[in-house]
Parts: C-alpha cells; sequence; structure tokens
C-alpha cells in the first residue's frame, strides 16, 4: 500500500465513523486530470516541514501540477536552497510558479529593505516562478501610511516586472473592513497601486470581509490575474461560496494561474487538500 492509498483508507475509515459506511463510496477520488490546478503549500505547513519530498510526492500523486511556496528564508525554501528545491519539485512533475514572501514598510530602512527584495527576487526567479505575492500587512491606520504602502508596492513591482515576473498582494478579509478615509482599504489598494501591482484574490476572505468576489472580479478587470481558491475546509464543503459565478468571471477577467489553500482540517489535511483537487478536477467550469 503507497502512502495515498493509507491516507485515503484512514480518511474513509473517520469518515465511516461519522456519516456511516452507506456514503463512502462518494469518497472516491477522482483520477488525476490534465488540469492545472495549483496549491498553496501553507495547507500542509506541518507535513511539509516534516517530510518536504514525501509531501512533495504526495502532492504529485494527488494531481496538483503547480505549487506556491510559504517559507522563502534569505536563500532557502523549506530549508533547503533554491536550486535543489526546484529540483525535487521537478523531480515528482510540478513547477513553483508563485511564492507568499514579503517585507513590511520602514522608511528608515529602506536601502535594507530593497536590497532584500533583490536577492529575493533573483532567487524567485531562479526557482522558476511567475508571481511574487506579499501575504499579508500591519494595516495602516492613516491615509498617509496607506499612500506609503502603495508607493512601496509600486516600486517593488517595478523590480519585479524587470526581472520577468509579476508582483501583487494576497487579501484577508481586513482589508474590507479597514477604512481610509470614506472607503475600504482594498478599495484604496487598487485605486493607488499601478496597473503593475496584481492582487491574488483570496474568494473566501473576501466573502468574509462582506463583499462578491465576482463584484471585485467584474469591477477591476485585469487586476486578478491569480487566485485563492478557498472555503470553510474542503473546497466546495459549505456550499458557501459561488464556485463556479466566480471561476466563470476570473477566467473572463484574465486569470493565469490559481491555488487551492486549506487552513482548517475536519478530516486529516492531507485528505482535505486531495478532496479540494478532487472537487476542481471534476468540475465542468475549471479549465
Amino acid at each position: 500500500m503507497d502512502r495515498r492509498d493509507f491516507l485515503r483508507k484512514s480518511a474513509y475509515g473517520v469518515a465511516g465513523a461519522i456519516v456511516g459506511g452507506g456514503m463512502l463510496a462518494s469518497l472516491v477520488s477522482c483520477e488525476p486530470g490534465g488540469k492545472r490546478i495549483g496549491l498553496q503549500l501553507w495547507s500542509l505547513r506541518e507535513a511539509m516541514y516534516n517530510d518536504v519530498e514525501g509531501t512533495l510526492k504526495l502532492i504529485s500523486e494527488m494531481g496538483y501540477k503547480e505549487l506556491e511556496t510559504a517559507n522563502y528564508d534569505n536563500g532557502t525554501v523549506y530549508g533547503m536552497s533554491v536550486a535543489d528545491f526546484k529540483a525535487l519539485v521537478e523531480k515528482y512533475g510540478m513547477k513553483v510558479t508563485s511564492t507568499h514572501t514579503g517585507q513590511g514598510w520602514d522608511a528608515a530602512r529602506e536601502a535594507e529593505i530593497m536590497a532584500w527584495w533583490d536577492k529575493a527576487i533573483a532567487d524567485h526567479k531562479a526557482l522558476g516562478c511567475k508571481w511574487i505575492v506579499v501575504p499579508s500587512i500591519f494595516p495602516p491606520d492613516t491615509e498617509q501610511g496607506a499612500k506609503d504602502l502603495c508607493e512601496y508596492f509600486n516600486r517593488v513591482a517595478a523590480k519585479v516586472k524587470a526581472a520577468g515576473m509579476g508582483f501583487g498582494y494576497h487579501n484577508h478579509n481586513f482589508e474590507f473592513t479597514s477604512k481610509i478615509g470614506d472607503i475600504s482599504l482594498y478599495d484604496y489598494m487598487l485605486a493607488n497601486t499601478s496597473k503593475d501591482v496584481m492582487f491574488e484574490m483570496d474568494v473566501y476572505w473576501v466573502k468574509e470581509g462582506g463583499q462578491d468576489p465576482v463584484d471585485y472580479l467584474t469591477r477591476h478587470a485585469g487586476r486578478f490575474p491569480v487566485l485563492h481558491i478557498k472555503d470553510d475546509s474542503i473546497i466546495g464543503d459549505s456550499g458557501k461560496i459561488d464556485f463556479k459565478s466566480i471561476f466563470e468571471a476570473a477566467y473572463k477577467q484574465g486569470m493565469k494561474n490559481f491555488y487551492v489553500e486549506v487552513e482548517k482540517y475536519p478530516l486529516p489535511a492531507e485528505i482535505c487538500v486531495e478532496k479540494s483537487f478532487d472537487f476542481l478536477n471534476g468540475a465542468d467550469f475549471v479549465k
């Protein structure tokens, strides 16, 4: 029995205890297809810390094609050199196409911060990334602070663009509840960053912020080449998010990549990630 079969059979046992044996057939996975479904590796953070190669092998067997990292540290990724991590990912037929990393803005440390970005950009270009994404910020509480943040993002975006990649920002829900004047921080950032700054829309957090992902995708077409596909836990299980409409609007406005992110686990984390893949792989609205 290989590792994937073991994990699946273990999950069936857990699910059987919860829902009864008559529903076990619904847990059978689709066979991996040709869709370029990506995974944010934070979804399997404990496994990645404990067994990088074994976890990458498992992710590949699930059918994921592309990865977004979340562990860059001054030249290393998950404790490995950039070259070694890239080789390991490619060994299992996948690519690293995006990363979550960044530095907060501090005018007193501008030279140090920009030097850090120069190295990070070079490392992620060597890794094969198409996108460098800041995963979160401390929200500014003044308009000047918000302006400084946007200007900082514009400068970094210019550096990233010159290296042949795209730079952007990943939202949570606070960007919709934090206000700059009479508009949300998210709307302020959209209005005051250059078109070289893209936004990696996390559809779950947009909903949690009381907003409609399709509305933003439609009103700001072209700003969202990358999406995070997320639910309460396993993708598609809550019924709260209209993934079909989101994917249709996302493709229409120019989505290039998307990444599953799972943060809560009603079943073992590996099973939640696999079932999320299966939902998207079996959905006719996912290309």
